[in-house]
């Protein structure tokens, strides 16, 4: 079982992320590649006492970007996580 700290990366605030925490209790994560829903869950409730009820994780392909010269590189493919909470929990974001 691996440590909740290192399941949960960080903590993603980008207008999208505001508008669903607004709207639906949903926080958005950036969460290790290889965790599974299950790990996110625990890692979430651990960290953050609160009570999540779902759990929804997408993984995003990294970017082609070019240096200064013709040479072509990528940036790194990373996971997200899209956690709902229960009814009435709130992470502080200050």
């Amino acid at each position: 079982m691996k440590e909740g700290r290192t399941i949960i990366r960080k903590l993603l605030l980008t207008e999208k992320g505001t508008h669903l925490t607004e709207r639906d209790n949903q926080y958005l994560f950036r969460v290790d590649p290889s965790a599974n829903k299950i790990e996110i869950k625990n890692a979430v409730e651990k960290i953050f006492n609160v009570k999540v009820t779902k759990v929804n994780t997408m993984n995003r392909q990294g970017k082609h970007k070019r240096l200064r010269s013709m040479n072509y590189g990528m940036t790194a493919a990373w996971k997200r996580a899209v956690v709902t909470l229960k009814e009435g929990d709130k992470i502080d974001l200050t």
